[in-house]
């Protein structure tokens, strides 16, 4: 794989080598090399970083290096110069071995734990990406102040713009979207279906399977890309790659792209919802015909292994404050751990169009794109696996909306986690079925509750606009 990978390096002239890899809250992290220093011996030495300065250890032992990894590569489309990719991995020096805290790493130990609970089983993830477009971003904190501005030209609040594309003209010619009514909206009111076709176009030439793109529910420019099946591994890597290219296509066609789950008020947030199967010689084996859900013994203990772990999964499926400012009634994003047939407002829905048992499949609906990848996926297969192995009953199917359940009746399915906090109090309580086999560190863990937790004290003590709305006269 090393020699085919610098004889494509050379073949096809690339005048630079861009490492690309995550650091521990899940976003790439890059250093570039001269084409003609990239060598065999690149694969044994590496490339030296700072590690504590990207979340990994402490100043006093910050050296690590990268090692690439010459199966994972791909030709960067927003370079001027000819530029390929390669993903790398996190090392430790002397001796040079996987860094514990390495993500990428993690998520590898997680496919290595299937593999051995279960010789030749792979775990497919197929996510879908939400997030929303927008032409102009502004905001900022000061002692004394506090705003943020968004604006999308499909919104319903640009009608009462005289020029709403910023012509000068004094023309607004209509067909914005109306509050929560944008899914699947057609133009002229879709005004990003080519800014979409675009990004899936970089996806394709990427290699990354496209399912279908539309517009979502949020009018003021909410998007979804939904792409198909991979092994967990590699779907990990496109997954980071899927949000490199969102971010900067969107960059490209003058717009600005999000992942926060929740950035507006009024308007729905935005998910990551991951459909999974474990799949022998490329068939689920979810799928049991005689079951009245279709779903077979095995299918059952992975969900119930998913429900039994929800609050702690939270913690690295939905890691940020603004995460649990979409997780809240009256949405369709779950509040409870429950699952159904085709029923959005449960945590876990076992699609009821799924014609080909060979993709008998179940959707974790919580998570969002907060979210570390590598931890994501590593995470939810071990609550699975988990299920499997202590044979986890998932109970009953909840068939009916949420909201329309009497108090009592909700109280059969536990309620999640409302707040960063209480899914890191979860996650306390509730983290040996990550750590088995060392799959999650004892480090990574200890390292991600701290900054986590970092992370909500800072929004303990600013204010809140509107905070000043209720109690500034009292």
């Amino acid at each position: 794989m090393i020699d085919k990978l610098l004889k494509k390096v050379k073949d096809e002239k690339f005048e630079y080598i861009d490492f690309k890899f995550s650091d521990i809250y899940g976003s790439w992290r890059h250093i570039t090399i001269p084409a003609d220093q990239f060598t065999d011996k690149t694969f044994v030495n590496g490339i030296g970083v700072d590690g504590s300065s990207i979340g990994f250890l402490s100043v006093k032992a910050g050296d690590m290096i990268l090692i690439p990894d010459p199966e994972v590569y791909f030709t960067d489309p927003f370079w001027k110069d000819p530029t390929l990719s390669v993903l790398a991995n996190i090392c430790e020096v002397n001796p040079t071995e996987p860094h514990r805290r390495d993500p990428r790493f993690t998520a590898r130990k997680a496919a290595d734990s299937l593999n051995s609970l279960l010789p030749g089983t792979a775990a497919m993830m197929g996510p879908e990406f939400e997030f929303y477009l927008f032409d102009e971003v502004r905001y900022n904190q000061e002692p004394n102040r506090a705003f943020y501005f968004l604006d999308s030209v499909e919104a319903e609040w640009k009608s009462r713009d005289a020029s709403p594309y910023g012509e000068g003209t004094g023309v607004n010619r209509g067909h914005q979207i109306r509050y929560k009514e944008g899914y699947h909206a057609a133009p002229p009111r879709d005004k990003t279906y080519e800014v979409r076709a675009y990004i899936c176009k970089l996806f394709k030439n990427a290699g990354i399977n496209i399912k279908y793109h539309h517009h979502e529910v949020g009018g003021a420019s909410q998007q979804e890309i939904e792409v198909g099946f991979a092994p967990m591994m590699e779907m990990a890597d496109k997954s980071m790659l899927a949000k490199y290219l969102i971010k900067n296509g969107a960059v490209a066609c003058g717009k600005s792209a999000s992942f926060m789950p929740k950035p507006l008020f009024m308007e729905p947030g935005s998910g990551l919802h991951v459909h999974q199967y474990l799949a022998r010689d490329g068939v689920s084996i979810f799928y049991d015909p005689r079951d009245p859900l279709k779903l077979s013994e095995i299918g059952r203990h992975y969900l119930g292994g998913i429900l039994k772990h929800a609050p702690a999964l939270l913690a690295f499926t939905n890691p940020s404050t603004n995460s649990y400012k979409r997780l809240v009634p009256g949405f369709e994003a779950p509040v409870r751990a429950s699952y159904s047939v085709g029923n959005r407002t449960a945590c876990v829905r076992i699609p009821g169009y799924i014609k080909d048992s060979k993709v008998m499949r179940m959707e974790f609906r919580s998570p969002d794109g907060t979210a570390n990848m590598y931890l994501l996926f590593a995470s939810m297969l071990m609550a699975g696996l988990d299920g499997i192995k202590n044979k986890i009953d998932p109970g009953y199917p909840l068939n009916v909306d949420l909201a329309s359940l009497a108090p009592e009746e909700a109280e059969k399915y536990p309620l999640l986690p409302s707040s960063l906090e209480r899914a890191l109090e979860a996650l306390a309580n509730d983290s040996a079925f990550l750590r088995i086999g060392g799959v999650f560190s004892d480090e990574l863990i200890d390292t991600w509750v701290k900054i986590k937790r970092n992370e909500v004290e800072q929004i303990k003590v600013r204010p809140h606009p509107w905070e000043f709305r209720l109690y500034y006269d009292v």
